[in-house]
């Protein structure tokens, strides 16, 4: 995998950095959380670029393409390519001998790995460039990429995850019903922490539901 070899061929810093997690170190500035940081943008964009040109206009917009990515580098994807690199194992390795007892859940969690490979992403940016770290990202998360075009998740579920990494979660409320019993219109509005993020309408409050939990992602992305 060409991500593994870019992994390997990282200074001992940047290696260093990229497991150590931010319990584990007096400064923050130690740890992963800044290359995990950078690491999100650039596997967003390396996504992107490469779904952006294959994909046919008519049949993917704007707001399709977001759902696809979203659910291509969720923090399930992430943590599939982080245990095919055997990150969970290099984590454990590179823990203090005073944290090794208790670091079986927390290197196993979805949060920390998917952290752990943006991490990853982020530091061989900055030791490989751009062209390198994007043509092992696409590599890695093929099969992410393609379980997403085959198997598209509803844009409720994708603002879920994308909300999840935020610590941040969606409700719905009807804001308005409009039309005769049998031909009933309902306006549904996304709240999330009170805030209105996207709103929809449709002759289901489920349809409805899925029509502003596509702009709510559409925001949140442009955000």
């Amino acid at each position: 995998m060409l991500l593994a070899s870019l992994l390997e061929e990282l200074p001992e810093d940047l290696a260093r950095q990229v497991f150590t997690h931010a319990s584990w170190s007096e400064r923050p500035s130690d740890s992963y959380t800044r290359l995990a940081f950078l690491g999100d943008s650039v596997l967003a964009l390396a996504v992107t670029a490469y779904l952006y040109p294959r994909l046919e206009a008519d049949r993917y917009g704007a707001g399709r393409l977001t759902k696809i990515r979203a659910q291509a580098v969720s923090g399930v994807s992430c943590r599939a390519v982080a245990e095919r690199l055997d990150l969970p194992s290099r984590l454990r390795a590179a823990a203090p001998p005073g944290v090794r007892e208790n670091i079986v859940a927390l290197v196993e969690t979805e949060r920390v790995l998917a952290s752990v490979i943006e991490a990853v992403i982020g530091a061989c940016y900055l030791h490989a460039g751009y062209e390198r770290t994007a043509e092992a990202v696409v590599e890695a998360f093929a099969p992410e990429i393609e379980h997403a075009l085959e198997h598209p998740l509803d844009f409720k579920s994708t603002l879920q995850e994308l909300l999840a990494r935020r610590g941040a979660q969606v409700s719905y409320e009807v804001s308005g019903e409009q039309g005769p019993p049998h031909e009933r219109t309902y306006s549904v509005i996304a709240l999330v922490d009170g805030r209105a993020l996207g709103a929809g309408s449709g002759r289901s409050k489920k349809h409805a539901e899925q029509e502003a939990a596509r702009v709510a992602v559409e925001r949140l992305e442009s955000e």
